[in-house]
């Protein structure tokens, strides 16, 4: 005898959420990030000890905090693309797009004030290998974070539709999904500037 969820799963086709060319973007974008990853661990292989001695100087409580205010917006995008798809909740998906807007402002304020602490230390990208990476990486995944904070914007106005089309919630997927790929390559940079020796 097939329970109810069973019958739901046989029932539902099986679907890659958001839009192919969406898909193509964020792995297109993953494989850039994933060549500067390689770039960086192969010159930090060249220069260990300047690489540790530089990475002592970057303040990994504000990484930290910057970390939890990634995954907590990533929480609230979740549950607004899960709200979207409910008719009973879907009121609840634009407060949840703008508590996740208010999490990305809250990055970008607290990276400011990190590279305002680093330049003001006279650290500059001209300092050194490690920090030339460390300014440019960062710097790169801070453009797409602003970028994916207008994406948000884009969702929050959709996500306002009482009755949202097919494409509107295709669209909500896809910006949703570049928004965790913007969490998953600070998740992956992270450690990689931070934490790794």
């Amino acid at each position: 005898m097939t329970t109810l969820v069973e019958t739901e799963s046989l029932s539902t086709p099986k679907r890659v959420p958001g839009e192919p060319g969406a898909w193509i973007f964020i792995l297109g974008d993953m494989c850039v990030f994933a060549v500067f990853f390689s770039v960086y661990l192969v010159q930090r292989a060249h220069d260990p000890e300047l690489f540790a001695r530089s990475q002592e100087q970057l303040n990994r409580n504000l990484g930290a905090l910057n970390t939890i205010f990634l995954l907590m917006s990533s929480l609230l995008v979740v549950l607004a693309v899960r709200a979207v798809r409910q008719d009973a909740h879907r009121h609840l998906a634009p407060y949840l797009f703008v508590g996740a807007i208010v999490c990305g402002v809250c990055f970008v304020v607290v990276k400011a004030f990190e590279y305002h602490e680093k330049i003001a230390a006279g650290i500059t990208p001209e300092t050194n290998s490690f920090f030339m990476y460390y300014f440019v990486l960062t710097g790169v995944h801070l453009f797409h974070l602003v970028f994916g904070m207008g994406v948000l914007s884009v969702l929050w106005r959709l996500a306002k539709h009482e009755n949202p089309s097919g494409l509107h919630l295709a669209f909500i997927e896809g910006g949703a999904c570049f928004w965790h790929m913007v969490d998953l390559l600070w998740i992956v940079l992270f450690p990689l500037l931070f934490l790794v020796r």
